[in-house]
């Protein structure tokens, strides 16, 4: 039956209302990954407007974590990783065999965000108001696990896309699986090349867009045959 492969659904007695629990459970899940996007950029920007001495051209949005009023960012991480693991689940009941891989890839994207609200990045740069222009000479402890964690959640997000798009061609679903490969190779590039290229802070700022853009964009895709 296609729908009980999308949903992830496989009751034991095959019943309608069985099928129709499990397509509401794996609907549920996606929608997370619908949301977390959003709900990221949307929180993260609101403060980028609001706090004071924030750069949105030199800044990035891991530093709001610091000074008065940075438990909204780390609260930020935190929910929005929750709503990716949950995401991760939703593919897997929805892909069924064979999405293994991208579903401990999503889900380890998920983790790093979590980490990431355990372990907020150092001021840097002006920021919060006070903070020395520039970079420091050292780093915390804390500030290294924060990087670190973004590093990884960035390569898992990246890695996530080219493997999604392996997984829907084998589905059939090409365009989909296109979209998945141009945004995995943007989001690694965006990142890791605005690591090393003179873009810098665009290119990452390029690469949260289009990361969130395609999770969004797949987990609602999927919820639909669901």
């Amino acid at each position: 039956m296609t729908s009980s492969v999308w949903a992830g659904a496989t009751p034991e007695d095959g019943s309608p209302s069985q099928l129709d629990r499990g397509a509401a459970t794996t609907r549920s899940l996606l929608r997370c990954g619908v949301v977390a996007g959003p709900f990221y950029l949307a929180v993260g920007l609101a403060q980028a407007f609001l706090r004071e001495g924030f750069d949105l051209a030199g800044h990035p949005l891991s530093l709001l974590a610091n000074g008065p009023g940075g438990w909204i960012q780390t609260a930020n991480f935190l929910l929005t990783g929750l709503m990716v693991l949950a995401a991760a689940v939703g593919f897997r009941r929805a892909l069924g065999r064979g999405s293994l891989g991208l579903t401990i890839l999503l889900g380890g994207y998920g983790l790093a965000m979590v980490a990431a609200a355990v372990f907020p990045a150092d001021p840097v740069d002006g920021f919060p108001p006070g903070t020395p222009e520039g970079f420091p000479t050292t780093i915390s402890t804390t500030g290294l696990a924060h990087f670190a964690a973004g590093a990884l959640a960035f390569a898992l997000l990246g890695l996530g896309g080219l493997v999604a798009a392996w997984t829907l061609r084998r589905r059939g679903r090409s365009a989909l699986a296109l979209f998945s490969l141009l945004s995995g190779l943007a989001v690694l590039f965006g990142f890791f090349g605005g690591m090393m290229l003179p873009v810098g802070i665009l290119g990452i700022w390029g690469a949260v867009v289009v990361g969130w853009a395609w999770l969004t964009v797949l987990s609602l895709r999927l919820s639909r045959p669901v």
